[in-house]
């Protein structure tokens, strides 16, 4: 604080700091440099596309030790939304303003406005996900269990029996890809429950069920269908709940920008009886998408034919998902616990406010967002978007921390990270912190043993990629990098994945060699071990990692990570090459610390 002319991040300068609900007050302090004496100190807050809210700071009549003079004043807004403010600094000579340095910090002239979320009063999200600990399934290739059945409709899929070998990715015969099923299924889910229990999973977020021809199954083909080479609606029905019997929760992913076009709904390939919107300008389903010339020219996600894109204003389409009786009724009716929404940035406002309508009205499910910037702040289609303020998402996928976490063990610049954490802190409200998905690893990214081993370079092939393997020395740095990774994700706000297999050392480039087969039988069990004590260490402290402060620092050439909450702490020290973990409780009895090296 030292020298500060404001840092939005401190609760001096600002109360409370972060976000603030609607109608809540806000108190702000501008601490001016001895000498200064302006006429006037007005704090400038504003919506985009709004007038200027002029909020006056009074001067409190007394300095700080190094005399800067205190200004303060206060507000508060009764509207949610994103708002931007400055101070301005009136002289009788003219204005001087103060302005953020992009780290939070008030400096004069230049710089960028501050940010300030305000949510909704009434905004809570899933208590039942905080403190927990996700676990993601891409279900082709997690377990099986049984035999494939398959029905003759569902021709020209590759069932292959070599579980474990490398998923195929060039085209087959017929220049189609993703057509390799290795044949994992929900009943292999349920059996790997207990295994699953062991890591301290409390949520699983599946990637797509519903029948889809390819095997990522994101082109879906029917929504109100389980893919039969997963299972049957009774079979998910059992998942559910036999998770809820182990703790576990069970989140679905939503795929609701576009659909198949190998699908009953546009049934370009024929394959279903339905008249689809390929086939007749009269099907019920040729409203769901925009032709340019009719049928085979028309609006695709990224410019891929087989993935038609659904029009962002068709409300048939929208009540078809968010109606009562709709898909979002009948999966969660079924037992699932939330949805996870693909391309969120890429459907409507009015879709997403539907959405989690719908879902809230099943009881305390989550709606979970894929938004891989900062999501306080995106722009989509020209607009500014509001998936955080109480009305659409409660919470995101977190690929800034990811980002930040990787860059930390690369170069153990403390600074950086702290940065980036801070940053979230300040821009999305508590509850959406709480619940935030913090992976290193999903189904669209390089693995992440992969990636930190530097086994894959940007522009790198796919033939070359998959042949790439880190072995022996290589593999044991990249190892030692992850664990530190891994240790960093299980301590900071918010709720780590796990990406199905990197607890058990599974390698992988870009998609689709990143989606390869659990290892059973062949797990790299120093991760595995790692794994299991932290998320040990997270179950026993729970309460900390949901509801606790985070505070980050270098220190002695390495860093200390702190959660505290009421009475107790838990510690994170990295120093060089080795992480320690740590809980602290003080009681009438004094305080009893427990510790465990990890690395």
């Amino acid at each position: 604080m030292k020298g500060d002319l404001y840092r939005s991040r401190s609760r001096f300068f600002k109360s409370p700091s972060g976000c603030i609900r609607a109608g809540e007050h806000c108190r702000v302090r501008l601490c001016l440099p001895p000498g200064e004496r302006p006429g006037e100190v007005t704090l400038v807050l504003f919506r985009e596309g709004m007038p200027e809210h002029f909020v006056p700071l009074e001067g409190q009549g007394w300095t700080l030790r190094d005399g800067r003079e205190v200004w303060e004043g206060g507000f508060s807004l009764e509207e949610t939304g994103l708002y931007f403010y400055y101070f301005r600094i009136g002289y009788t000579q003219g204005y001087r303003y103060v302005k953020n340095d992009g780290a939070g910090r008030g400096v004069w002239e230049n710089g960028d406005l501050f940010q300030l979320t305000v949510y909704a009063a009434g905004f809570e999200t899933p208590r039942w996900l905080e403190g927990g600990v996700i676990y993601q399934i891409f279900p082709d290739r997690f377990a099986k269990e049984g035999e494939c059945l398959l029905p003759s409709y569902c021709w020209g899929r590759h069932l292959r029996n070599d579980w474990g070998g490398t998923p195929e990715w060039t085209p087959d015969e017929k220049g189609k890809f993703n057509q390799d099923y290795f044949g994992g299924n929900l009943l292999g889910i349920i059996e790997k429950l207990d295994y699953l229990q062991s890591l301290s999973v409390t949520c699983i977020y599946l990637n797509p069920i519903c029948e889809a021809h390819e095997n990522h199954r994101y082109t879906t083909a029917d929504y109100l269908r389980v893919d039969p080479l997963l299972g049957t609606q009774e079979d998910f029905r059992a998942l559910c709940v036999q998770a809820h019997q182990h703790g576990i929760r069970i989140i679905l992913d939503g795929v609701f920008n576009h659909t198949g076009a190998d699908s009953v709904y546009f049934n370009r390939e024929g394959r279903y009886s339905v008249e689809g919107a390929y086939q007749s300008r009269h099907s019920p389903y040729y409203p769901w998408y925009s032709f340019t010339r009719y049928p085979d020219e028309y609006a695709c996600w990224w410019g891929i034919t087989t993935v038609p894109s659904i029009r962002r204003d068709c409300t048939t389409f929208q009540d078809f998902i968010c109606g009562e009786g709709g898909v979002l009724d009948f999966w969660l009716s079924l037992g699932a616990d939330g949805v996870r929404i693909d391309v969120a940035d890429e459907l409507s406002d009015e879709f997403l406010d539907r959405i989690r309508e719908r879902v809230k009205a099943h009881g305390d499910c989550l709606v979970l967002g894929e938004v891989w910037e900062d999501a306080s702040n995106k722009v989509s289609y020209g607009q500014r978007r509001r998936y955080l303020q109480g009305a659409q998402l409660d919470s995101v996928m977190n690929y800034p921390f990811r980002d930040a976490v990787f860059r930390y063990v690369r170069e153990r610049e403390v600074t950086a990270l702290r940065e980036s954490v801070e940053e979230i802190l300040e821009n999305y409200p508590p509850a959406v912190v709480r619940t935030l998905m913090n992976p290193l690893s999903t189904h669209d990214t390089v693995r992440a043993l992969t990636r930190l081993g530097d086994a894959v370079q940007p522009g790198m092939p796919k033939e070359a990629q998959a042949v790439q393997r880190l072995y022996d020395n290589a593999y044991c740095r990249a190892r030692a990098l992850f664990l530190m990774a891994c240790c960093v994700q299980y301590v900071l706000p918010g709720v780590p994945s796990i990406y199905y297999g990197d607890e058990a050392g599974l390698q992988g480039g870009e998609d689709p060699l990143n989606r390869a087969c659990y290892p059973w039988g062949h797990e790299d069990e120093r991760i595995l071990d790692a794994i299991r004590v932290l998320g040990e260490w997270r179950r026993s402290n729970r309460e900390v990692f949901a509801q606790g402060d985070c505070h980050i620092h270098a220190q002695r050439g390495g860093m200390v990570i702190r959660r505290a909450y009421g009475s107790k702490r838990v510690y994170l020290f990295v120093r060089k090459d080795s992480a320690v973990i740590a809980s602290a409780c003080k009681d009438n009895g004094g305080r009893t610390v427990r510790r465990r090296k990890i690395m």
